[in-house]
């Protein structure tokens, strides 16, 4: 299946790190929107529903458990996959993150970008396809 069917939301306040995964997943031929914070990813989900969301836990505005706890209320598509993408070690996390339904989670300092597409397009089901 071609990457180019898939939207990709990522959600991350670092703006460096935001506009590499962008970057990134542009040129492994994903669509891509961003947001510096939950708040700004919701307003993102209204222009349209993606396919996967890469979502930092600690940000201003919203955190990335505060936009779950959100789009978990408004009911989001169940097709909507979300993987964390964070520095924050699993032990450290929310303990109410295991309410919700995470695809994966990503320590970013462990993975690099491209582990991270792989891992995505492994999530989308789309592992092969379009490999740069």
């Amino acid at each position: 299946m071609d990457p180019r069917h898939f939207l990709i939301y990522i959600i991350e306040d670092d703006e460096p790190i935001r506009r590499l995964y962008d970057m990134k997943f542009k040129t492994a031929g994903f669509d891509t929107g961003t947001a510096d914070n939950g708040k700004s990813g919701l307003e993102l989900m209204k222009e349209a529903t993606p396919d996967l969301i890469l979502l930092d836990l600690k940000m201003p505005v919203l955190d990335g458990v505060g936009f779950l706890r959100i789009m978990r209320a408004r009911q989001w598509p169940k097709h909507v996959k979300v993987i964390i993408l964070t520095n924050m070690n699993r032990s450290e996390a929310p303990s109410e993150l295991r309410f919700f339904d995470v695809s994966r989670y990503i320590v970013k300092v462990h993975h690099t970008p491209q582990q991270v597409v792989d891992m995505v397009r492994e999530t989308l089901g789309t592992r092969n396809a379009g490999k740069q």
